[in-house]
């Protein structure tokens, strides 16, 4: 009982707090931040049409400005650092954790990436609880059926890498009212969620975006809207993840009925002269330092000090080993660094570099969604339902553009391998390689045969424990009602 007073008087004490302190990274997941002075939920404040665009606006935001260090960043290492196609690079200890599959529940990293989505979700779901409520005659309802719209598709994003990367985890919709001490103990379950289970998550997940899917713009100024081929590649791939191969068939083939095209060249992708392309499907798009600059590009790019995602010997074979020469040209750059740092892996002569994000200036977009992306679950889904000749088709499409010869696969089994490599291939250093190897529970196989330079096993010791991060020891030490992963 004195536990749960200590929390009360806290949770009082921080609703006055949140507004002014929010970067210390105090407040449990449920709780978005306060309005001026304490008074009101974070979405008192969206009354009319300028206030709800602002809000909704500030939730894009998050991408560049909240959550920038998840979005430009951790998303990558942990999408590919993680896996065979890089190394962690850099100096940071929490990644090397992290690469090395000994993460603790004190990882700085982990801490943070849940409060960077948990932070996503939060401004989501204030505009999901309070748009609607607007009764201005400025603000159309078919305007504030698109903003909520825009606004699941970005909560559900935000809880399908949550998921995917923590396993089971509360599941917060709605905004919190303002903490007072008439209802503190009402909603004290809010405010101290424990974790739902993934497929509680991943049923909130799919219904978010079938209920945007016709709601949200049909276009947009640029690629950073939502738009109906955003929603139905994200549930394509919600729905690999769960072996649907029906609905991600579906899905796939209603984004490619929007007419998004393949660029003719590989390199249009990522030379910073064809940005919100016709392959393009969601896309974040950066200007400069004053707007919210992508700071991710020197990351992983340049040759002032060590930066992360170094590219594995283990990726570099697979491009030669297929003579993939166009991809891996747009994908990684070598340079010579001797006597800038020292590395276990490479030799300082030809040290690579991911490149893909190459602009240092701050302008660079992120490419999230694409259709090469769509066209090889697409492919997958064939393939796992019998249907080798759509599953060749597609696969040859995606090879083609890199100027290679046909596939050979020439059974179920084979082209499932051929599709893995594939994807491996296409989309190395766009976050995804670790989410396919899990979904497939090939990671455990793979990580195993990892090899490096010189053909020696990089022993990495990886089991079924390991594939999800642990809860945030800070955020257990805040919530009595989390548990932690086993393993952990």
């Amino acid at each position: 009982m004195m536990k749960k007073i200590n929390y009360i008087t806290w949770a009082l004490a921080a609703s006055v707090l949140f507004s002014c302190q929010d970067q210390l990274n105090l407040q449990p997941v449920s709780q978005t931040v306060v309005g001026e002075g304490g008074a009101g939920t974070a979405g008192s404040a969206i009354k009319d049409a300028a206030s709800a665009e602002a809000a909704l606006a500030g939730t894009y935001a998050i991408f560049k400005n909240g959550s920038a260090e998840y979005y430009v960043m951790d998303y990558f290492i942990l999408g590919d650092g993680q896996s065979d196609n890089a190394y962690a690079g850099a100096d940071n200890a929490a990644w090397f954790e992290v690469d090395e599959f000994r993460i603790l529940s004190t990882n700085a990293v982990a801490a943070r990436d849940w409060s960077y989505l948990y932070n996503h979700i939060a401004s989501a779901n204030s505009v999901i609880a309070n748009v609607p409520k607007v009764t201005h005659a400025s603000l159309s309802a078919d305007r504030k059926a698109q903003m909520v719209g825009e606004a699941k598709f970005i909560r559900a994003r935000a809880y399908f890498d949550l998921v995917r990367i923590y396993g089971d985890v509360p599941l917060v919709v709605d905004e919190l009212p303002t903490i007072t001490s008439d209802n503190v103990e009402e909603i004290y379950g809010q405010l101290y969620p424990a974790r739902n289970t993934a497929e509680e998550v991943y049923a909130q997940i799919i219904k978010d975006l079938e209920e945007a899917a016709p709601a949200v713009p049909k276009t947009g100024p640029n690629k950073n809207t939502v738009t109906p081929g955003a929603v139905h590649t994200l549930l394509s791939k919600v729905y690999a993840t769960r072996k649907d191969w029906a609905k991600v068939k579906e899905n796939a083939d209603k984004v490619i009925a929007l007419g998004y095209t393949l660029m003719p060249n590989f390199e249009d992708l990522w030379d910073g002269k064809h940005e919100n392309s016709a392959e393009a499907i969601f896309e974040l798009n950066f200007q400069d330092w004053a707007t919210g600059g992508n700071w991710g590009s020197s990351m992983f790019y340049g040759t002032d000090w060590k930066k992360f995602n170094t590219p594995s010997n283990d990726l570099i074979k697979a491009f030669d080993d297929e003579k993939d020469a166009v991809r891996k040209a747009s994908t990684i750059f070598t340079a010579n660094v001797t006597g800038k740092w020292s590395d276990k892996y490479w030799s300082l002569n030809t040290f690579p570099f991911a490149y893909k994000m190459r602009n240092t200036d701050a302008s660079q977009n992120i490419i999230m969604y694409r259709l090469a992306d769509v066209l090889l679950l697409k492919a997958e889904a064939a393939n796992e339902t019998g249907d080798l000749t759509t599953a060749r088709t597609l696969v040859n499409q995606i090879r083609t553009r890199a100027k290679l010869p046909a596939t050979t696969a020439a059974d179920q089994a084979a082209m499932r391998l051929a599709i893995e490599k594939e994807r491996r291939l296409e989309l190395a250093f766009e976050g995804q390689r670790w989410y396919d190897l899990t979904r497939t529970a090939r990671v455990v196989p793979v990580m195993e045969a990892v090899k490096d330079g010189a053909g020696k096993s990089l022993n990495y010791k990886l089991t079924d424990t390991r594939l999800f991060w642990p809860v945030p020891q800070g955020e257990i030490d805040k919530n009595a009602n989390l548990k932690q992963n086993n393993g952990y």
